[in-house]
C-alpha cells in the first residue's frame, strides 16, 4: 500500500506542478512566441548550434540532466527517515527544479543562446562573469570527481558492466549516423539502436565476457596498484576518461547528443519496467522509519539533506545544460516548458523510484542497512530494481546487469558534457593568456588529468556533500540570474527569486559545515598524507566556492536594486 501511495503522490506532483502552476508561468509570464526564430537555426553550425526535433531533444535533455544525483542522493538521504526525502523531493521539483531548468533555457534562447558566463557578464557585471566561470569549474571538477569515483572505482569493476556500456556507446554514434547523415526515420533508428544495445546487454551478462573482463581486472584480487587504486579500478576509470574525452571534442550531433538519446530509451524503459514491477509487487514499507533523528553521521538534516538529494529535486547542473547545450538546439520557443520543465518532472519520478528502491525493496530498515554497508548507495539501486523487474518475468542476473548498466550510463552521458563545459570555461577564464588552452584537446585533457587526481586520491564520501552543496549553490545563483532576466524584460520574478534566496542561505550554509568539518575536524585526525590532501582539497574548495558565491550575490542585488533605484531618481 506505502508503495501505491507514493506513487499517487508523485503522480499529483506531476500533474498539478507541471499542467498548472508551470503551465501558468510559462502562459501568463514568459509567453513564449512560437515565431520567433531560436538561435539554433539563427546561428546553425552543426557544431553547437543545431536544431533538433522536440521529441529527440527531451530525450537528450533528460539523460543530460539525469545523473547519478537522483538515485545516490534519495537512497543516502532516507537514512533521516522516509518522510523528509519525500517532502523535499516533491516540493523542490514543484517550487524549484522546473524553474530552474526551464528558466535557463528560455533566457538564453531570449538571450541569443548566450551561456552562464555571458548571461552574468551583461546581467549583473564584468566581474560576475570572472567570478562565475571560475566558481563554474571548481564545481564541474567536483561532479568529475564524485561520479568519477562511483562509475570508475566501483561500477565499471564489475565484470559485468563494460561490455554493456561500449554496446550502448557504439549504438550512440550509430544513431547519430542514422539521424544526420543518412536521414533515416527516427522510429526506425530508435528501434535498432535500443535493440542492439539491449543485446550487448544481455551479451555482458554471457560466461565468457565476465570470463574476459575479470581476466583484464585480474579478478576476484585485483591487485593494488598505488594509493589504495587496485587495477581493476584503475582500468575502469582509463574507460571512463576515454568516453569522456570523445565526447568533449566530437560534434555534438556525432556523439554525445545521439549518444544521450539512445541512454534515454535504456533509462527509461528501465524505469518504467521498475514502475510496473512496484504495481504488480506492492511492497510495504516495513518497519522503516519515517524520521531517524536530526543530525547523523553525514550531518545535520538542515541543511545536509537538501544538498544529499542533490539532483531529484533540483540541481544547478541543469541551469548549464539547459542554457549552453538544449537552448542551441530549440526548435520553437514553446518547447522550452515540454523540454525543460518536463524533463525535470521526469527526473523526480527516477527520484521516486530510487526512493523506493531503498525504503520498500529490499525487505525494510534493516535490508536497507545491510545493502547501504561500505557506502554502496549504487547496490542499493541495483539491488532494488532487480526486484521490481523480477516481478514483471525479468531474470534476476539480468536485472542486476541491466540495472548497473542503467547506472554507469546516467553518470557517463552527463560526464562527458561536464568535460565540454570545463574545457569551454578554461578557454574563457585563461585563454587570453594560455592561448593553448583555447585548443579543445588540451582544455580536455587538462580536466581529464584532474578528474583523474581527484578520483585517485580522494575518497567518495568526502567529494558528495561538497559537490551537493556547490551543485545546489549553482542552482540558487542560476535562479538569481533568472530573476534579473526576468526584471530586465518588464515580466514577474518572484517565482524566480525566493527560490533563489532559499538555496543560496542553504547551500552556503551547507559549505561552511562541510569546510569546517574537512578542515578542523578530519584533517587534525588524519593519519595519512594521503587524507590529509584530500581533506584540506576539499575544505579549501569549499571556501572558494563560498567566497566566490558573496562576490556573487552582491553583485546580484545591487543589479536587483537598481532599476528601483532609477524608478525613485526619476519620481
Amino acid at each position: 500500500m506505502f508503495t501505491l501511495v507514493v506513487i499517487v503522490i508523485a503522480a499529483l506532483g506531476v500533474a498539478i506542478g507541471y499542467g498548472w502552476y508551470a503551465k501558468n508561468i510559462d502562459r501568463n509570464i514568459v509567453q513564449p512566441d512560437p515565431k520567433k526564430t531560436t538561435p539554433a537555426k539563427m546561428y546553425m553550425d552543426g557544431v553547437d548550434f543545431m536544431p533538433a526535433s522536440r521529441n529527440v531533444l527531451f530525450g537528450y535533455q533528460f539523460k543530460s540532466i539525469a545523473a547519478l544525483g537522483p538515485i545516490t542522493g534519495p537512497i543516502i538521504a532516507v537514512a533521516w527517515g522516509w518522510l523528509p526525502a519525500l517532502i523535499w523531493i516533491i516540493l523542490g521539483t514543484f517550487f524549484i527544479g522546473w524553474a530552474q531548468d526551464y528558466g535557463a533555457m528560455i533566457m538564453s534562447v531570449r538571450r541569443e543562446g548566450d551561456a552562464m558566463g555571458a548571461l552574468s557578464y551583461k546581467l549583473i557585471s564584468a566581474r560576475a562573469r570572472t567570478i562565475l566561470m571560475i566558481f563554474i569549474y571548481f564545481y564541474l571538477l567536483l561532479i568529475m570527481g564524485a561520479f568519477g569515483n562511483l562509475i570508475g572505482k566501483s561500477l565499471m569493476v564489475n565484470p559485468l558492466v563494460p561490455f554493456g556500456m561500449i554496446a550502448v556507446t557504439l549504438m550512440g554514434v550509430l544513431a547519430g549516423q542514422m539521424t544526420y547523415k543518412w536521414k533515416q526515420d527516427i522510429v526506425l533508428t530508435t528501434v535498432v539502436t535500443v535493440v542492439l544495445s539491449f543485446v550487448g546487454i544481455w551479451i555482458s551478462t554471457m560466461p565468457f565476457m565476465r570470463n574476459f573482463f575479470s581476466a583484464i581486472y585480474s579478478l576476484p584480487e585485483s591487485p593494488t596498484l598505488f594509493l589504495g587504486n587496485t587495477q581493476a579500478q584503475v582500468i575502469g576509470t582509463l574507460l571512463v576518461v576515454i568516453f569522456c574525452y570523445l565526447g568533449a571534442v566530437l560534434p555534438i550531433w556525432s556523439f554525445a547528443q545521439p549518444v544521450n538519446y539512445v541512454s534515454f530509451w535504456i533509462v527509461s524503459l528501465g524505469m518504467l519496467g521498475g514502475v510496473i514491477g512496484m504495481i504488480v509487487w506492492r511492497p510495504g514499507i516495513g518497519d522503516f522509519p519515517a524520521f531517524t533523528q536530526f543530525t547523523i553521521g553525514a550531518g545535520p538534516l538542515w541543511p545536509i539533506l537538501f544538498v544529499t538529494i542533490a539532483c531529484g529535486a533540483i540541481s544547478g547542473w541543469h541551469s548549464l545544460v539547459s542554457s549552453s547545450g538544449t537552448s542551441r538546439q530549440l526548435e520553437s520557443e514553446v518547447d522550452a516548458l515540454p523540454i525543460g520543465g518536463g524533463a525535470m518532472f521526469m527526473e523526480m519520478v527516477l527520484a521516486i523510484i530510487a526512493f523506493l528502491t531503498a525504503t520498500v525493496a529490499l525487505g525494510g530498515w534493516g535490508g536497507y542497512q545491510e545493502t547501504l554497508k561500505a557506502g554502496a548507495a549504487l547496490g542499493v539501486f541495483a539491488q532494488g530494481l532487480a526486484n521490481f523487474l523480477h516481478h514483471i518475468g525479468i531474470p534476476t542476473d539480468f536485472g542486476v546487469a541491466y540495472a548497473s548498466v542503467f547506472l554507469v550510463i546516467m553518470g557517463l552521458t552527463i560526464m562527458q558534457l561536464v568535460v565540454r563545459f570545463m574545457r569551454v570555461a578554461s578557454a574563457e577564464l585563461v585563454g587570453d593568456a594560455v592561448p593553448v588552452m583555447k585548443n579543445i584537446h588540451v582544455g580536455s585533457i587538462v580536466a581529464l588529468l584532474l578528474t583523474l587526481l581527484f578520483v585517485w586520491v580522494i575518497p567518495w564520501l568526502t567529494i558528495w556533500v561538497a559537490f551537493g552543496a556547490s551543485n545546489q549553490l549553482m542552482a540558487g545563483l542560476a535562479l538569481l540570474l533568472i530573476a534579473l532576466w526576468a526584471m530586465s524584460e518588464g515580466r514577474k520574478h518572484t517565482w524566480a527569486l525566493y527560490p533563489s534566496i532559499f538555496m543560496i542561505i542553504t547551500t552556503i550554509a551547507a559549505l561552511l559545515y562541510v569546510a569546517y568539518t574537512q578542515l578542523f575536524k578530519t584533517l587534525p585526525a588524519a593519519t595519512t598524507v594521503q587524507a590529509s590532501i584530500a581533506s584540506a582539497l576539499i575544505g579549501i574548495i569549499c571556501l572558494v566556492l563560498v567566497a566566490a558565491a558573496v562576490f556573487l550575490i552582491v553583485d546580484g542585488w545591487r543589479a536587483l536594486r537598481k532599476p528601483r533605484a532609477e524608478e525613485v531618481a526619476e519620481a
